[in-house]
Formats: C-alpha cells, structure tokens, sequence
C-alpha cells in the first residue's frame, strides 16, 4: 500500500489522531477545540494525497522547493482556506505550525504501524513531506498575508479618525496665538501646541499615505492649478518653525505653475526638507526649476556621503538611516523618503539621490500636468 492510499484509506483515524498531537502541542491554548482543529483537517489530507499523485517533474520539485508556487491551483487554494479559518479561529502562527508538525507525525507513525511499507516508501515519504513543506509554506504565507492586512487596516482606520480632533487642536491653538488679549506667556504655549499639532498632523498623513501603499490603494489625488513657487514657500515656512536653526536658501526659475495635488507636493517638501534639516549640516538648499514641460524639485545640504549599500534601500520603508540627528530631534520612522517616492510616482514623476563627500541632493521631476 502506498503512502497516499495508506493516508486516503485511514482517514477518519488519522484526522483524531492528527487533532490529539496539535492538543499536546497547543495545550497552552485553551480556545482551540477539538472541532476546530478537525474542521478542514480532511480536506487538507485530501489535498496532500491529490499533490502526492500527481506527476511532478524533477525540475519543478527543485523549483517548488525553492519558494516558487502557483496561487491559483487546489492544493494552494485549501491551504489559503486552512490559514483562514484559522487566523478567524484566534490562532497564533506557533499553532499553524505546530499543527503541520502533529500532521506529519501521525501520519508517518500510522504508517510505521501498518509493516514494511516496502521498497518505495523512501520517495513516497520525500513526497509527503514535500507536500507537508508546501501546505505549511502556504499556510503560513497566507496567515502573515491576512495578519499583516488587518493591522494595516487598523493603522489606516486609526490614522484618518485622529486627523478631525487633531485638525480641531491646532485651529484651536492658531487662535489663541493670535488672540491679542491674552498675555505674550500664554500665546507663546500656545504657538507651541500649535506647532506640536502639525507636527503630529505631518506624521499621521505620512503613516496613512504608508498604510494605503500596502493596502496597494491608489494614493488620492486633488489635482489643480497651483504655482509650485506658492507651494515651496509654504513647505519652507513649516520647516523653519519645526526646525527653527535651520538656515533654509530656497531658490526659483523658469515656469513654476503647472497641475498638481499642492497639498502632497508640500507634504513631499516638507518632508525632503525636514531630513534634511535633521540629519545634515551646514546651509540647507531648495530650489525649483521650470523646465518644458516638466518642473524640478531639488533639496541638497551639506553632510557625511551616503554608503552605497545605503542607496539601494534609501526609498525603501522602515529603512532609517543610522545617521545621527544633527538637530536634537526625535528620529523619524524611516517613512519620509518612502511617502516623497509614493508622491512623486502618484503625479507621474520620479525621484532620485546623489551623494557626494560634500553633501547630498535629492532631485524630484514633476509633469506640469
């Protein structure tokens, strides 16, 4: 008898078997019942002994083995649907794996019981365990998958509710600063929560922008005439109140008017600006240039060159640089380079990086419409 009809024959006793080693395994975890862990426990088996039957080249087993699968096939889809249920279950990623730990087992003991499963045996269990290998890869690529999905979805949620009271604290703030009958003490707290408010403001619209990008949601978009002049001098103004040392030259030519989101092309500024502020030194330059049909965006400041290794991820998110803040500010999240490359990319344009031993530039070049 052959492992697949060993497996399709004693069914019934292996899923009771399989569902006793995952309860000593996960004895911890008193949420999982012998229910849940029989629920698609056939189907799975099933699954495992159609993989096991069919024909399988030496080049795709090698090819299988190196991570490369096809999504859309049966023994994919049931290990999609066994991660499912049970990331709905409430289980934890240890319990996924130790229950394709409890399947082999029973199977491969069962089968030890029965005799000499003969001369074959020795592929036939390469197979099994090839399969056993696949449906855990799988199952544990779809639970991350669906994990990941629903933090990201809470980020986002989260991240949008906060902006309405956020956006009432610093409107708040803004008239009390400017409430000239309060004493000079209490505009100048006042100036200060304002300034935090933003502050605040600027990092969940990046954390949004970042949460969308997973979400593989279009970054939106509220295109109209705007004069990119109009729109660096905002973003100037912002980061000269965060980093009130810095020494911002901001410089223009040629056309600066065209079609964009003014609002993400200043939040594209602010934050080329604010990095540069925090982990340069010396002067910093800013400089918009009108060219054709195309506008350029250029922020260089002085600082140590970046390492080359550094550049292949330097757009990458959660990629912080090492460097230190030269402003005594709080790190940022490794997100800001990443949201300028999203906003750059949603406007049709491009963004780049050069690095010298006198300093850095980053170029941004933007369609007029």
């Amino acid at each position: 008898m052959t492992l697949a009809d060993f497996i399709e024959a004693d069914l019934s006793a292996l899923v009771r078997e399989w569902t006793e080693y995952a309860r000593v395994l996960s004895a911890r975890d008193s949420h999982l019942s012998d229910a849940q862990l029989q629920n698609d426990g056939a189907a799975l088996l099933n699954a495992i002994v159609d993989d096991m039957r069919t024909f399988q080249s030496p080049a795709y087993r090698e090819n299988k083995s190196l991570g490369e699968r096809d999504s859309t096939s049966h023994f994919s889809l049931v290990s999609e649907q066994h991660a499912n249920a049970r990331v709905s279950q409430g289980f934890s990623i240890t319990d996924v794996t130790a229950e394709f730990g409890a399947l082999r087992a029973a199977v491969l003991r069962r089968w030890e019981r029965t005799g000499d499963p003969g001369t074959a045996a020795f592929q036939e269990i390469i197979r099994f365990n090839e399969a056993i290998d696949q449906a855990l890869s799988e199952s544990v690529l779809s639970y991350s998958a669906r994990i990941e999905r629903g933090r990201d979805l809470f980020v986002a949620m989260v991240s949008h509710d906060l902006r309405s009271p956020l956006g009432a604290i610093a409107a708040s703030a803004h008239i009390l600063r400017n409430d000239p009958k309060l004493p000079a003490q209490s505009r100048d707290v006042a100036a200060i929560s304002e300034r935090a408010a933003n502050k605040m403001s600027r990092l969940l619209d990046d954390l949004l922008t970042f949460t969308r990008s997973r979400l593989h949601d279009e970054l939106p978009l509220q295109k109209q005439a705007a004069s990119m002049q109009d729109i660096c001098t905002l973003a100037v103004e912002e980061v000269r109140a965060a980093f009130p040392r810095a020494a911002i030259d901001l410089h223009f030519a040629g056309d600066l008017n065209g079609v964009w989101d003014p609002e993400r092309i200043a939040q594209l500024m602010v934050n080329l600006l604010s990095n540069a502020a925090r982990y340069g030194r010396g002067a910093i330059t800013a400089q918009a240039l009108g060219m054709g049909d195309q506008v350029a965006l250029s922020v260089y400041n002085e600082g140590e060159p970046i390492p080359g290794d550094r550049m292949l991820t330097l757009f990458e998110p959660l990629t912080r640089s090492d460097a230190p803040d030269r402003r005594g500010g709080a790190a940022g999240m490794g997100l800001g380079l990443y949201i300028c490359r999203c906003i750059s990319s949603a406007h049709g344009g491009t963004i780049r990086a050069e690095s010298s031993d006198s300093g850095v530039t980053f170029t941004v070049s933007l369609p007029r419409a």
